[in-house]
């Protein structure tokens, strides 16, 4: 979890680190097979294609792979998944959104229970935290896009509600409805984004102390692990000087 800015805490992103790479080739094909099962197999015609596409590139997945997964979807050998989302309680209290894919229900659900029993957390009802959170649309740029005034005018010009930057990258927050359009409007002046996704935002946001940090970041990562899981949200915020005493 690098930087721990102050957007950056709100998704645990995952690790870039060879054991997990397969894992996550995994899982951005999945999402683009669905993505393209749901819609049109043209990137161009159907926008969570090409966030899904543009995501998959910016972690270097291979055209090859890319390709296969739409053509799963378009030739009708993919396996119905299903969008699915668990909400729970972490150490310290932490608010977590776990979204996932699945085509299976029951493992699914077992699995992240397990996650949140083993690791101080508390699995919730569906709508146990989401309250405190807003579904809003998510475009991230990295720090080399330009500094914070450029893309903050970017941003303001292409219809985007607020930008959050620091020096590994720029989180743009725009309302659900105007995700796609804003992110083409921001492609002609910023070139293509590393991430356009629907996200969650906290509220409010928790901050998280030494003696939970570990456990919460464990109970994150074991998540993050499980095939299934997409993404894990969070409303915690964890200082530096924790993370440099976690090590």
């Amino acid at each position: 979890m690098a930087g721990h800015s102050k957007f950056k805490n709100i998704m645990h992103r995952k690790g870039a680190q060879d054991k997990k790479r397969a894992g996550l080739f995994s899982k951005l094909s999945r999402e683009i097979t669905v993505a393209a099962k749901m819609g049109m197999p043209d990137p161009d015609f159907n926008p969570r294609l090409r966030a899904a596409v543009n995501a998959a590139k910016a972690q270097s997945v291979p055209k090859d792979n890319i390709q296969r997964a739409i053509d799963k979807a378009s030739k009708g050998d993919a396996e119905n998944y299903e969008e699915v989302r668990y909400e729970g309680y972490g150490p310290g209290g932490v608010a977590l959104i776990v979204e996932a894919l699945t085509d299976n229900r029951n493992r699914t659900a077992t699995n992240v229970r397990t996650a949140f029993a083993k690791n101080g957390g508390n699995l919730g009802a569906s709508g146990a935290v989401s309250h405190g959170f807003e579904r809003l649309g998510l475009i991230e740029y990295p720090g080399s896009a330009g500094d914070a005034d450029t893309v903050f005018e970017a941003a303001l010009e292409a219809g985007a509600d607020d930008v959050e930057s620091d020096d590994e990258g720029h989180a743009i927050w725009v309302a659900v409805e105007n995700l796609h359009p804003v992110a083409r409007e921001l492609e002609k002046v910023l070139g293509e984004a590393v991430g356009v996704k629907l996200a969650w935002k906290p509220s409010l946001k928790a901050d998280v102390g030494e003696g939970d940090a570990a456990t919460l970041l464990k109970l994150i990562d074991v998540l993050d692990d499980d095939d299934d899981v997409q993404t894990v949200w969070g409303n915690y915020e964890i200082s530096d000087d924790v993370m440099a005493k976690l090590g």
